[in-house]
């Protein structure tokens, strides 16, 4: 009985990594069902924003607003969304609910199918751990890359959960503070590094010898060396898991 019972609890888990809609040949198109379409591991869908909508707690327009969708990220760079599944309504409207790069973390909601652009599709996911103070990102569940990193003083945590890249940018802030790349991501600190405040995200540094460490306000830090090649191998869209 006891195996049992573990073996139905496993269940769940194991679907959930199986059920998510397949990424079928360029060119060929499937009309969206109500249907998964990230599992933020293997395969993950992200979209701009095609035009200013409404974000809803659930997919209908009478439920309340949690965000507005807009166009460009706090660095003026084209904004993304994380799409983690679709649902088709009682009207046949297509919703997609997705990840909210705002305050407080972790929000999702759903837009209407036709506020989004073309689906991208993404097969890498970047995990951060805060405990042994290393990052690494997985391509098609195998390890591409990996660094020893700094995260946020014990005052001003770096944040855990699940989040996604929303911009690569060279040279951060013009000088060598954030080293040569630094990745936005929907993240958001209680302080941070990121000029303006506010944005979680992983970039180089000019003090690599605080690294491993707790020497940011919320962002993560890495070798110069290291964050060069991320940038290279980490595409946006690229789901981010911190614990």
């Amino acid at each position: 009985m006891l195996l049992l019972l573990v073996v139905l609890a496993l269940a769940p888990a194991a679907n959930a990594q199986a059920d998510v809609r397949p990424v079928r040949t360029p060119g060929l198109l499937t009309p969206f069902g109500s249907e998964r379409l990230s599992n933020e591991r293997t395969v993950t869908r992200w979209a701009h924003e095609l035009f200013p909508g409404t974000i809803y707690r659930k997919p209908w327009v009478a439920s309340p607003a949690v965000g507005r969708l807009h166009n460009l990220t706090e660095d003026r760079e084209l904004e993304i969304y994380l799409v983690l599944e679709s649902h088709i309504d009682s009207l046949g409207q297509t919703w997609m609910r997705v990840r909210i790069p705002k305050r407080p973390n972790g929000n999702t909601g759903w837009v209407k199918a036709e506020h989004l652009g073309g689906l991208e599709v993404v097969r890498t996911m970047l995990r951060i751990d805060r405990a042994t103070q290393r990052a690494q990102l997985y391509k098609r569940g195998k390890i591409i890359w990996s660094s020893r990193i700094g995260v946020g003083k014990r005052g001003t945590p770096t944040p855990a959960g699940r989040f996604y890249v929303r911009e690569l940018l060279r040279n951060l802030g013009g000088d060598g503070l954030y080293g040569p790349w630094a990745c936005g991501t929907s993240a958001y600190s209680v302080l941070s590094d990121w000029p303006g405040g506010g944005v979680g995200g992983s970039h180089g540094t000019n003090q690599p010898q605080l690294i491993p460490g707790r020497p940011s306000h919320g962002c993560i830090r890495v070798p110069n060396a290291k964050i060069s090649k991320l940038a290279k191998l980490m595409p946006l869209g690229t789901p981010v898991e911190i614990i």
